[in-house]
Protein backbone atom coordinates (compact mmCIF):
# COMPACT_ATOMS: atom_id res chain seq x y z
CA UNK A 1 0.00 0.00 0.00
CA UNK A 2 1.44 2.82 -0.74
CA UNK A 3 1.93 5.93 1.19
CA UNK A 4 4.36 4.64 4.41
CA UNK A 5 7.41 7.35 5.39
CA UNK A 6 10.83 5.69 5.72
CA UNK A 7 12.83 7.11 8.03
CA UNK A 8 14.29 9.19 5.41
CA UNK A 9 10.95 10.67 5.70
CA UNK A 10 9.59 8.86 1.75
CA UNK A 11 6.91 7.68 0.58
CA UNK A 12 7.68 3.56 0.00
CA UNK A 13 5.18 0.81 -0.02
CA UNK A 14 3.78 -0.74 3.47
CA UNK A 15 3.68 -4.19 1.34
CA UNK A 16 7.38 -4.05 -0.09
CA UNK A 17 9.80 -5.09 2.44
CA UNK A 18 6.92 -6.85 5.43
CA UNK A 19 9.26 -8.47 7.66
CA UNK A 20 10.69 -4.78 8.14
CA UNK A 21 10.83 -3.63 11.59
CA UNK A 22 7.76 -1.00 12.43
CA UNK A 23 8.76 2.32 13.58
CA UNK A 24 6.61 4.57 15.78
CA UNK A 25 6.15 6.76 12.67
CA UNK A 26 4.60 4.02 10.73
CA UNK A 27 2.46 3.26 13.71
CA UNK A 28 1.07 6.84 13.89
CA UNK A 29 0.17 6.84 10.18
CA UNK A 30 -1.66 3.78 10.57
CA UNK A 31 -3.25 5.03 13.62
CA UNK A 32 -4.26 8.05 11.30
CA UNK A 33 -5.46 5.96 8.48
CA UNK A 34 -7.65 4.14 10.53
CA UNK A 35 -9.35 7.02 12.52
CA UNK A 36 -10.17 9.07 9.10
CA UNK A 37 -11.54 5.32 7.77
CA UNK A 38 -13.74 5.56 11.20
CA UNK A 39 -14.79 9.25 10.49
CA UNK A 40 -15.79 7.76 7.00
CA UNK A 41 -17.68 5.16 8.49
CA UNK A 42 -15.39 2.54 6.51
CA UNK A 43 -15.10 1.19 10.31
CA UNK A 44 -17.44 0.62 13.08
CA UNK A 45 -16.08 1.97 16.76
CA UNK A 46 -15.08 -1.50 17.58
CA UNK A 47 -13.38 -2.14 15.12
CA UNK A 48 -11.40 1.07 14.96
CA UNK A 49 -10.12 -0.14 18.93
CA UNK A 50 -9.56 -3.50 18.01
CA UNK A 51 -6.88 -2.45 14.93
CA UNK A 52 -5.81 0.48 17.03
CA UNK A 53 -4.75 -1.81 19.41
CA UNK A 54 -3.10 -4.09 16.92
CA UNK A 55 -1.52 -1.18 15.06
CA UNK A 56 -0.13 0.49 18.13
CA UNK A 57 1.63 -3.05 19.32
CA UNK A 58 2.79 -4.05 15.60
CA UNK A 59 6.29 -5.09 15.33
CA UNK A 60 6.78 -5.23 11.55
CA UNK A 61 5.52 -3.25 8.36
CA UNK A 62 3.36 -6.59 7.35
CA UNK A 63 1.51 -6.15 10.38
CA UNK A 64 0.46 -2.74 9.97
CA UNK A 65 -0.50 -3.57 6.22
CA UNK A 66 -2.83 -6.04 7.07
CA UNK A 67 -4.98 -3.35 9.02
CA UNK A 68 -5.28 -1.16 6.01
CA UNK A 69 -5.54 -3.44 3.08
CA UNK A 70 -9.33 -3.32 2.96
CA UNK A 71 -9.16 0.44 3.21
CA UNK A 72 -8.50 3.35 0.35
CA UNK A 73 -5.39 5.20 0.36
CA UNK A 74 -5.59 8.32 2.53
CA UNK A 75 -2.86 11.17 1.12
CA UNK A 76 -0.40 12.60 3.31
CA UNK A 77 0.33 16.37 4.52
CA UNK A 78 4.04 17.29 4.88
CA UNK A 79 4.13 15.90 8.24
CA UNK A 80 2.75 12.51 8.04
CA UNK A 81 -0.66 12.73 9.19
CA UNK A 82 -3.60 11.24 6.82
CA UNK A 83 -5.11 14.78 5.28
CA UNK A 84 -7.75 13.16 2.70
CA UNK A 85 -10.10 16.28 3.20
CA UNK A 86 -13.92 15.29 2.23
CA UNK A 87 -16.09 17.91 0.83
CA UNK A 88 -18.89 16.86 2.75
CA UNK A 89 -19.24 14.33 5.58
CA UNK A 90 -22.15 13.45 6.52
CA UNK A 91 -23.02 11.63 9.90
CA UNK A 92 -26.43 10.22 10.68
CA UNK A 93 -26.96 8.40 13.74
CA UNK A 94 -29.64 7.79 15.94
CA UNK A 95 -29.32 6.46 20.10
CA UNK A 96 -25.67 5.60 19.68
CA UNK A 97 -22.84 8.44 20.72
CA UNK A 98 -21.14 10.52 18.30
CA UNK A 99 -17.45 10.96 18.47
CA UNK A 100 -14.91 12.63 16.39
CA UNK A 101 -11.67 12.85 18.50
CA UNK A 102 -7.73 12.90 18.43
CA UNK A 103 -6.47 13.46 14.72
CA UNK A 104 -9.50 13.36 12.85
CA UNK A 105 -9.61 15.07 9.11
CA UNK A 106 -11.99 17.86 9.42
CA UNK A 107 -14.36 18.08 5.97
CA UNK A 108 -14.95 21.26 4.38
CA UNK A 109 -18.64 20.90 5.41
CA UNK A 110 -20.29 18.50 8.11
CA UNK A 111 -23.94 17.61 7.80
CA UNK A 112 -25.00 15.76 11.14
CA UNK A 113 -28.54 14.41 10.97
CA UNK A 114 -28.59 12.71 14.56
CA UNK A 115 -31.87 11.91 16.65
CA UNK A 116 -31.29 11.13 20.87
CA UNK A 117 -27.65 10.47 20.97
CA UNK A 118 -24.89 12.54 22.30
CA UNK A 119 -22.11 14.18 19.71
CA UNK A 120 -18.90 15.24 20.52
CA UNK A 121 -16.62 16.76 18.13
CA UNK A 122 -12.98 17.51 19.64
CA UNK A 123 -10.97 20.17 17.56
CA UNK A 124 -7.72 20.01 19.84
CA UNK A 125 -5.78 17.50 18.03
CA UNK A 126 -7.91 17.85 14.49
CA UNK A 127 -6.09 17.71 11.10
CA UNK A 128 -7.38 21.59 9.99
CA UNK A 129 -6.42 22.19 6.50
CA UNK A 130 -9.53 25.20 5.56
CA UNK A 131 -9.99 28.21 7.28
CA UNK A 132 -13.72 27.47 7.38
CA UNK A 133 -16.14 24.70 8.45
CA UNK A 134 -19.63 24.65 8.42
CA UNK A 135 -21.38 22.47 10.09
CA UNK A 136 -25.21 21.93 9.32
CA UNK A 137 -27.02 20.70 12.13
CA UNK A 138 -30.44 18.72 12.19
CA UNK A 139 -30.64 17.23 16.16
CA UNK A 140 -33.05 16.11 18.14
CA UNK A 141 -32.18 15.81 21.98
CA UNK A 142 -29.24 15.55 24.03
CA UNK A 143 -25.96 17.18 23.76
CA UNK A 144 -23.54 18.44 21.18
CA UNK A 145 -20.48 19.33 22.41
CA UNK A 146 -17.17 21.05 20.52
CA UNK A 147 -14.07 20.97 22.61
CA UNK A 148 -11.90 24.18 21.04
CA UNK A 149 -8.23 24.60 20.87
CA UNK A 150 -6.88 28.16 20.03
CA UNK A 151 -7.28 30.08 17.39
CA UNK A 152 -10.52 27.84 16.77
CA UNK A 153 -13.74 29.79 16.90
CA UNK A 154 -17.50 28.41 17.00
CA UNK A 155 -20.51 30.98 15.86
CA UNK A 156 -23.61 29.61 16.95
CA UNK A 157 -25.76 32.34 15.38
CA UNK A 158 -27.04 30.88 12.78
CA UNK A 159 -28.26 27.89 14.54
CA UNK A 160 -32.08 27.55 15.50
CA UNK A 161 -33.26 26.63 18.60
CA UNK A 162 -36.45 24.93 20.05
CA UNK A 163 -36.14 23.62 24.02
CA UNK A 164 -32.40 24.28 23.59
CA UNK A 165 -30.36 26.11 25.10
CA UNK A 166 -26.22 27.00 24.05
CA UNK A 167 -23.42 26.88 26.62
CA UNK A 168 -20.81 28.74 24.97
CA UNK A 169 -17.66 29.02 27.65
CA UNK A 170 -14.73 29.24 24.78
CA UNK A 171 -12.91 32.43 25.40
CA UNK A 172 -11.25 33.79 22.25
CA UNK A 173 -7.61 35.40 23.12
CA UNK A 174 -7.27 38.67 20.54
CA UNK A 175 -3.72 37.97 20.32
CA UNK A 176 -4.46 34.74 19.21
CA UNK A 177 -4.89 34.06 15.19
CA UNK A 178 -7.84 32.44 14.05
CA UNK A 179 -6.80 28.98 12.37
CA UNK A 180 -10.99 27.78 12.16
CA UNK A 181 -14.00 29.55 11.95
CA UNK A 182 -16.98 26.88 13.05
CA UNK A 183 -20.23 27.70 12.08
CA UNK A 184 -23.23 25.69 13.19
CA UNK A 185 -26.49 26.47 11.03
CA UNK A 186 -29.86 24.43 11.26
CA UNK A 187 -32.01 23.70 14.45
CA UNK A 188 -31.28 22.37 17.09
CA UNK A 189 -34.56 20.72 19.55
CA UNK A 190 -34.12 19.61 22.79
CA UNK A 191 -30.97 19.13 24.61
CA UNK A 192 -27.77 21.51 25.15
CA UNK A 193 -24.82 23.12 22.24
CA UNK A 194 -21.95 23.42 24.18
CA UNK A 195 -18.91 25.09 23.55
CA UNK A 196 -15.67 24.43 25.77
CA UNK A 197 -11.94 24.28 25.92
CA UNK A 198 -10.31 21.01 27.04
CA UNK A 199 -10.68 19.98 30.86
CA UNK A 200 -8.17 20.58 32.92
CA UNK A 201 -6.19 17.30 34.21
CA UNK A 202 -6.02 16.08 37.88
CA UNK A 203 -2.35 17.52 37.72
CA UNK A 204 -2.71 20.98 36.43
CA UNK A 205 -5.68 21.31 38.42
CA UNK A 206 -4.12 20.13 41.79
CA UNK A 207 -0.83 22.79 40.32
CA UNK A 208 -3.39 25.92 40.19
CA UNK A 209 -4.81 24.87 43.69
CA UNK A 210 -1.40 23.99 44.90
CA UNK A 211 1.45 26.26 43.81
CA UNK A 212 4.95 25.12 44.10
CA UNK A 213 7.45 26.10 47.06
CA UNK A 214 10.10 27.39 46.48
CA UNK A 215 12.93 24.89 46.72
CA UNK A 216 14.36 25.46 50.56
CA UNK A 217 10.77 26.01 52.12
Amino acid sequence: MPGEISPAGKPTSLSARPELRASHADRDRVADILRVAAGDGRLTAAELDERLEVALSARTIGELAVLTADLPTASLSVDGVAAEVKDVLRIEQKWSPVKRVGRWVVPRRLVLDVEWCDVTLDFTQAVITQDTLQIDVDMRGKTLTLIVAPGVVVDTDGLTLEFSRVRNRQTPDPATPTTLRVELVGRKNFGRVVVRHPRRTTDRWRSRRHPALPAGN
